[in-house]
């Protein structure tokens, strides 16, 4: 994975992107004292916070990578995947509605959420719900979560170098 186009963040978009991901997840995140730059990588813009990529933009919506996920917690947008979804879910499938186990509430369609396992609950992958938290409780059929980027993709292994 390429990143272009990397750019230092002045304290006002650290402090509105910081606030955005604050507010979707619960918990406080970086500020304005860090170190923060953007760049442009294929699919959606990356945050790094220093050095490390905690946050992606995606449709003009910040929310924290799986590192970021880690490194911070989070209390809402969390969906919990059966032990048998895990293993699809890190190979980068799209979270179908029978391997749903729980889903925030709060979610609505649209809305970037984090995908974790039911046994260990840590953050598996980052995804787009396609329907609403409501919905995806009732087990039905089909795609409820596309999936942006998991634990293995080019975006965690690009950190790890």
């Amino acid at each position: 994975m390429r990143i272009r186009k990397r750019h230092r963040l002045k304290r006002k978009e650290i402090k509105r992107i910081s606030e955005e991901i604050s507010s979707q997840i619960g918990v406080s995140v970086f500020d304005e004292e860090d170190v923060v730059d953007l760049g442009n990588a294929p699919d959606f813009d990356v945050v790094f916070v220093d050095g490390q990529i905690l946050a992606l933009i995606y449709e003009r919506k910040a929310f924290p990578t799986v590192r970021g996920v880690l490194r911070y917690g989070a209390k809402k947008r969390s969906v919990t995947v059966d032990m048998g979804a895990v293993g699809f879910v890190c190979n980068g499938a799209d979270v179908m509605g029978p391997g749903i186990v729980d889903a925030d509430s709060g979610i609505e369609e649209g809305d970037l959420v984090w995908i974790r396992d039911e046994k260990n609950l840590k953050p598996l992958a980052i995804g787009k719900a396609l329907v609403p938290g409501e919905k995806m409780l009732e087990k039905g059929k089909g795609k409820m979560i596309s999936s942006l980027h998991y634990v293995g993709d080019k975006l965690w292994k690009l950190d790890e170098d």
